[in-house]
């Protein structure tokens, strides 16, 4: 049935579920970007092989310090992708996306799995769209990252101790 009385509906108070996220998201930015092409235009010949690629991935965290929000948090996104061939260096894309983050009602215990876990994966659909963009603006076909699973790189880097954690906290 439609409320025909014109009052504005009523709102419902949300509710949390165990899978909602409790951060703020408060700017996402190009941190530093950059291109290189060192052997172009030979490397932009139809009719070469496929260069060899390797991509990393890396991320900085740190805290920001600021009067009036609590739990503030810069998150950088890095990613580095290497474009080779035997006999010379196709390009190198470089780009660091950053992300300030607060998470105001979350005990500090829970902040770092958040902040390397959570953070990165909702950023990385973004970085990925400026990486390929980047590629093939430097007259490249787009390099199109496929998903990062960053709950296994976490637990790869920080399994132990996160495991040593939880059994604490029990």
């Amino acid at each position: 049935m439609t409320d025909t009385t014109g009052a504005p509906p009523q709102s419902q108070p949300a509710s949390v579920s165990p899978h909602s996220l409790p951060l703020v998201i408060h700017a996402q930015y190009v941190k530093d970007i950059s291109f290189e092409s060192p052997s172009s235009p030979h490397a932009l010949r139809p009719g070469q092989d496929n260069p060899r690629m390797d991509v990393n991935i890396n991320l900085d965290v740190r805290p920001l310090e600021d009067a009036q929000l609590k739990n503030l948090y810069e998150v950088v996104l890095k990613l580095t992708a290497r474009a080779e061939r035997p006999e010379y260096t196709v390009f190198i894309a470089e780009l660091h996306y950053g992300v300030t983050v607060s998470l105001p009602e979350v005990p500090e215990a829970q902040h770092h799995p958040l902040l390397l876990i959570e953070v990165p994966k909702l950023a990385f659909p973004f970085a990925r769209k400026i990486l390929g963009d980047l590629t093939q603006d430097g007259g490249f076909p787009p390099l199109l990252l496929g998903p990062v699973d960053f709950y296994g790189m976490y637990m790869a880097r920080f399994g132990k101790k996160a495991e040593a954690a939880a059994k604490a906290a029990n």
